[in-house]
């Protein structure tokens, strides 16, 4: 669990994390390295679901081995599938974390939405949904990893 207590922004306690695979873990359906590092220290702290269209149909085989359930998403209504699943998690529990358009509502619906640049960018939408908007992977994993940069970012 991440339990904090950001002041003008409320308090958190996340059990689950909802992360999108590619844009955001990986880069052209390849896992990337900062998050292979990383997803095992957040797995022990957070229940992980990774969702994806499996675009580039790597997604089972590179999540394999690792502490998340991946989850197939068919090609349409992908926004609303992601926003569902944070929904039936519960939503005041749940950190998501995305770079897409398709990531924009379960951002916006988790109490904790993170963007992600990285080599793809990050939608203008998806942006605009996020509190925290981070460079790449490693960064927004390590801000569940050592919640008091939260504070520093989202406190008023």
């Amino acid at each position: 669990m991440v339990d904090v207590t950001i002041p003008g922004f409320g308090r958190l306690s996340l059990t689950d994390l909802v992360c999108d695979f590619n844009g955001t873990l990986a880069r052209d359906g390849r896992m990337l390295d900062a998050a292979r590092l990383l997803l095992p220290s957040i797995g022990e702290i957070l229940d992980i679901r990774i969702v994806t269209g499996n675009t580039f149909g790597s997604a089972t085989e590179q999540l394999r081995g690792f502490p998340c359930e991946v989850v197939l998403l068919h090609a349409k209504r992908q926004a609303r599938a992601k926003k569902s699943l944070v929904e039936r998690i519960g939503c005041e529990r749940v950190v998501a974390i995305g770079n897409g358009r398709n990531d924009r509502l379960m951002l916006k619906a988790a109490a904790l939405g993170i963007g992600v640049i990285g080599d793809e960018g990050l939608a203008r939408e998806a942006a605009q949904a996020c509190d925290v908007i981070a460079r790449r992977i490693d960064d927004a994993l390590e801000l569940l990893l050592e919640p008091r940069r939260l504070v520093a970012t989202l406190r008023d």
